[in-house]
């Protein structure tokens, strides 16, 4: 009996075709229903799809260059290095980077270092009484040079393992407050993007085609009056992420400057523009105070009459500056035309599934509406006697 319910099943699988057939059914719920779903539906494919996504464009992504340069001087007069003036070329470390650049606005300066024999900084792995404390050859992780197992004095009341290293030790514990320069807030940026949409083989760049030589040279940027300015004044960007200027350049940090290009290019090329935002990318809350800021070293050596090697040492505080180019342009092309169109007419079918399931489940006369929705026809070609399937 079973095998014989399988095999019927499988007749009807094999020889038995449905197709859809129209019910017209009156009813104001129902009705309601369906021109409800459908007016939603095109307001979807119309409002979000063509107009808000404008589905009706091809879009690439765009590949962008970008240079930047650095303008401005300040003084300093401190007991160590007297009275000096800071240019671009010692604040701006490298003097050029690949979308970011660094600018110098605190730091810590060991001079006239030479390789030689001198106490180690003190701290609980370098404190000690008597050379039975110090091993000779040993690097710690924050050693600043190998020792050679002696100990020495370091003050009148700490001794310290000696080590070779590049003498004297650097001691990065009194960070200048306020920063060093100070003054760099009043620095200023420009920044050169190129941008490029392959697909479309459209290129612009940042310093529009309006700008003159003239406005270049005076303009500085303000979301209001020069939104298109390419020049930015440092603590103008700090500000326009939420920050202190003065607080950030003492242990350094690190800014985004974001340019967005979404285009049209539908229409003209003058409403391609750039849009700047900045924030800060580093965190700098309550909840990060474990090495904060941002800083690194780097030396300047020389070479005395004698062919000694010397160095000046400095570890370097400021504030980094990554530019970062998001973009997307659109035009209009036929095949994401034509296959957003077929999209929003095959989701038509939704309303009719959703109210065939309302007719059928949920409605007092359901059985009534089933046996009118399904009817089952026999293959007339077979004989009176012949029939397989179901039939009702």
């Amino acid at each position: 009996m079973a095998s014989g319910a399988c095999c019927g099943a499988l007749r009807g699988f094999l020889f038995e075709y449905d197709t859809p057939r129209i019910v017209l059914i009156k009813s104001r719920k129902v009705g309601l229903v369906n021109r409800a779903v459908q007016l939603a539906i095109l307001a979807y494919v119309i409002g979000w799809v063509f107009v808000w996504e404008k589905g009706y464009q091809e879009t690439d992504s765009v590949v962008s260059s970008v240079t930047t340069k650095v303008k401005g001087i300040t003084m300093t007069n401190t007991s160590e290095l007297g009275l000096r003036i800071w240019d671009v070329a010692d604040y701006v470390i490298p003097p050029q980077g690949e979308n970011t650049l660094f600018i110098m606005t605190n730091l810590i300066i060991t001079l006239n270092q030479t390789q030689g024999y001198c106490p180690e900084l003190p701290d609980k792995t370098t404190v000690c009484n008597s050379s039975k404390d110090c091993t000779a050859g040993y690097i710690g992780t924050h050693s600043n040079g190998v020792q050679t197992g002696r100990c020495r004095e370091y003050s009148t009341s700490v001794k310290t393992c000696e080590i070779y290293a590049w003498c004297p030790v650097e001691n990065d514990t009194h960070l200048p407050k306020p920063a060093f320069l100070k003054d760099a807030e009043n620095f200023t940026i420009l920044v050169k993007n190129n941008i490029w949409y392959p697909k479309f083989n459209f290129t612009r760049r940042n310093i529009l085609p309006s700008i003159s030589t003239a406005y270049l040279k005076t303009c500085i940027y303000d979301p209001k009056t020069d939104p298109f300015c390419p020049i930015f004044r440092v603590h103008r960007i700090v500000e326009a992420a939420g920050q202190n200027f003065q607080e950030m350049a003492v242990e350094g940090g690190v800014m985004g400057v974001q340019i967005n290009w979404n285009c049209d290019l539908d229409k003209p090329a003058s409403y391609c523009v750039p849009k700047y935002t900045f924030r800060r990318l580093d965190n700098k809350d309550s909840d990060h105070t474990v090495s904060p800021g941002y800083n690194f070293r780097f030396a300047k050596y020389y070479k005395d009459t004698n062919g000694t090697d010397s160095r000046t040492l400095i570890k370097a505080y400021g504030i980094r500056f990554d530019i970062m180019v998001f973009g997307k342009a659109g035009k209009f092309d036929i095949i994401p035309t034509m296959i957003n169109i077929g999209s929003g007419l095959a989701l038509f079918g939704v309303a009719t599934v959703l109210c065939d399931i309302v007719v059928l489940y949920f409605m007092k006369k359901r059985y009534y509406y089933r046996e009118k929705k399904y009817k089952y026809v026999e293959d007339y070609e077979l004989g009176p006697s012949e029939t397989y399937g179901t039939q009702s």
